[in-house]
């Protein structure tokens, strides 16, 4: 017998801030690369090829005492139903006993770990002066995007959001952002310029920090829009195939993983080496290894960086492990018996 704590979105919200995903995700990084975490490889099905799938990212966190996974699914037609696309529940359990310990909803995790992956790549490789972020896709991960990277990278004073799909998107969240960072993400952007990019070349050629988070199976960015310095995160090159940059972007920058083996499988750096634009061995680092000292980050200041942050579940389980602690500490939840 075991007993479950179950947190929903609302009881997430409650107990689990963007700083302490930030803070969460950034050990886990470090966990890894002192051999205190493991990845487990990713498990994939495709019902329906680019309209409904669904994967299972796993992994060990002997740092927090945890091990776990999280199940993703993505179906399209969800959007003409009138519900959600995208649903994800984590699985949390003891390194220790093997016992069951949470299940948590896992949509709102995922918005939190993967703006804060993104972030602690441009914490850790862009420009100290960097002041101007773009954002290239304007959907649900878009204000955790802005709003970590508001909070990791404080010399930001301009957003650019673009939406190759739906220009009109990119202006209606553009407006409505301010007020959804406040009340999702407690993040103040005032003083802060959120505009949409209608021309995406011209927002790529003045921006200091890319971020890329788009379901693209074709290159979006071109390399002749990115000017030297430029830091580049990509979160939306998850799944075998998917590319958002120009692989000779790769050819010319540093690049850096979250997990070199999975993103030679799944990220950009899989399609940048099967177009030969990069090889395994030209893969600067993870960015645990970064954070530890163990391999160097940006080394000039003209440097193009590329962090491929495919997601792992390493990410989600800091999250969880930390939402579970406060929801103990404060009767938040409900628990289950087993």
């Amino acid at each position: 017998m075991a007993d479950i704590r179950v947190l929903g979105a609302a009881e997430l919200h409650k107990v689990l801030s963007l700083d302490d995903v930030l803070a969460g995700v950034q050990r886990a990084y470090l966990a890894k690369a002192q051999g205190e975490a493991a990845v487990f490889p990713l498990v994939f099905h495709d019902f329906s090829p680019r309209a409904a799938d669904m994967d299972i990212k796993s992994g060990h966190l002997g740092s927090e005492g945890v091990f776990g996974l999280k199940l993703v699914s993505f179906f399209e037609g969800n959007i003409q139903r009138g519900q959600a696309p995208l649903s994800a529940l984590v699985a949390l359990f003891s390194d220790e006993t093997g016992q069951p310990l949470a299940v948590l909803e896992g949509s709102t995790l995922t918005g939190l770990r993967t703006g804060a992956a993104a972030a602690l790549g441009a914490k850790c490789l862009a420009r100290k002066n960097s002041e101007v972020l773009l954002v290239v896709g304007a959907g649900h991960q878009c204000v955790y995007q802005v709003g970590a990277m508001l909070r990791a990278v404080p010399t930001v004073r301009r957003v650019l959001l673009h939406d190759a799909k739906s220009p009109e998107n990119a202006r209606a969240k553009a407006a409505a952002l301010p007020g959804a960072l406040e009340q999702k993400l407690g993040v103040n952007a005032a003083g802060i310029s959120i505009e949409p990019a209608l021309d995406l070349a011209a927002a790529v050629s003045q921006s200091d920090i890319v971020v890329t988070a788009t379901p693209s199976y074709r290159p979006l960015v071109q390399a002749a829009w990115v000017r030297p310095g430029t830091h580049f995160s990509c979160v939306g090159a998850d799944l075998a195939g998917k590319q958002e940059l120009d692989g000779s972007i790769l050819a010319g920058a540093r690049v850096y993983t979250d997990d070199t083996p999975q993103c030679l499988a799944v990220g950009e750096v899989e399609m940048a080496v099967k177009q030969g634009f990069l090889t395994p061995g030209g893969i600067a680092g993870e960015l645990g290894q970064v954070l530890a000292g163990q391999k160097p980050g940006r080394i000039k200041e003209e440097d193009v960086t590329v962090f491929d942050t495919t997601g792992i579940a390493l990410q989600d389980l800091a999250a969880a492990a930390c939402a579970l602690r406060r929801a103990e500490a404060l009767g938040i939840g409900t628990v289950v018996r087993l």
